[in-house]
């Protein structure tokens, strides 16, 4: 099986994921960090908005300043840590695929809608029923070629294990960098043989793993949820000012089901402006608050403390039963196929 890789975006940005992550292991250890905006003209607040990108450059730049404040195997804790509704829509979409390896096609595609320092190609293999994928770093220094690496492999392998329902070991790990001071986490995350200081970041993997049949397989949401991938995949320059204030409002206030009328009220525009500008932009108003609806349900529907009607209450929907209706004509399935297991 061949696997593509995953073409670099043609606008070079991601989603802040991974800062969030950095910002609330800060958090959880009680270490300052508001000094690693400075300069960037951006506040923490900015990166929790709906829809928001940064440029890889930048957000490379402030994961740089953070690092000397965080643990040194802070990339395999957040990375070890990660399951699929972590990754939204692609995680849900990697869950409609019928095997592992399809699953894996999806992931390596939609990586740029996840938001990552990293990329997968495909390396020649060195033996026979052997995957080699390669892990590209395409932003930043090698200051942060560890941890990227580390939250990057380690995530992947979570996602994977949670696909398959059981544990996803390498054959072997190789790093383009000296052993760190922590190798022995290394040991213990990855459970494999581990070499240093080679030509590539790379994983090795039984390619056997590809054909796996996935129990989550549902062929009536995948195209669906493929389809909303493919819609949130970057593009050079064509997210519109409009567009984004849209989402931003409506993000602030999603569980009282803001209405076309009161968001362009609050952007000083008639209801028929508003439906033009967005036009102009290749979007609508309930393409967007959709989006969002889907985005905020598949993160809540990762906690196990709230129930399906909480969660539909919390995008809106009053009524449980409109919320379950909903949630099937957005992915094809109901609210509790999203629900993962840990």
């Amino acid at each position: 099986m061949t696997l593509r890789p995953t073409a670099r975006p043609a606008a070079s940005t991601l989603s802040p994921f991974l800062l969030l992550g950095l910002f609330a292991a800060a958090d959880a250890l009680g270490t300052a960090s508001t000094s690693w905006l400075s300069g960037t003209g951006l506040q923490r607040r900015d990166l929790e908005a709906p829809d928001v990108r940064l440029p890889t450059e930048l957000a490379a730049a402030i994961i740089e300043r953070a690092l000397p404040a965080l643990p040194a195997d802070i990339g395999l804790e957040l990375g070890r840590s990660q399951h699929i509704g972590n990754f939204g829509l692609v995680g849900l979409a990697m869950s409609t695929a019928a095997s592992f390896g399809e699953a894996l096609q999806i992931g390596l595609r939609f990586t740029p809608v996840v938001g990552s320092l990293m990329r997968f190609v495909e390396l020649p293999s060195p033996a026979p029923g052997v995957l080699a994928l390669g892990a590209e770093r395409i932003a930043g220094s090698a200051a942060i070629e560890p941890f990227v690496a580390e939250e990057f492999i380690s995530s992947c392998l979570a996602l994977g294990s949670g696909l398959l329902g059981a544990p996803l070991r390498p054959l072997g790990l190789d790093f383009a960098y000296p052993a760190p001071a922590h190798v022995a986490r290394y040991r213990e995350v990855f459970d494999c043989p581990l070499a240093f200081d080679q030509p590539h970041n790379r994983l090795l993997l039984d390619a056997q793993v590809l054909a796996t049949p996935l129990r989550t397989h549902n062929p009536t949401a995948s195209w669906q949820v493929l389809a909303l991938c493919e819609a949130q995949m970057p593009q050079p320059d064509t997210r519109g000012a409009v567009g984004t204030a849209v989402a931003r409002l409506l993000g602030e206030a999603l569980a009282e089901d803001p209405k076309l009328a009161g968001i362009a009220a609050r952007l000083h525009v008639s209801e028929r402006t508003l439906r033009r500008q967005l036009s102009r932009e290749g979007t609508s108003f309930h393409a967007i608050h959709d989006r969002l609806r889907i985005e905020r349900a598949l993160a809540l529907l990762q906690e196990p403390s709230l129930s399906i009607a909480a969660v539909g209450a919390q995008v809106g929907f009053r009524d449980p039963r409109e919320f379950r209706r909903a949630f099937k004509r957005w992915t094809g399935a109901p609210p509790s196929a999203a629900r993962t297991r840990r």
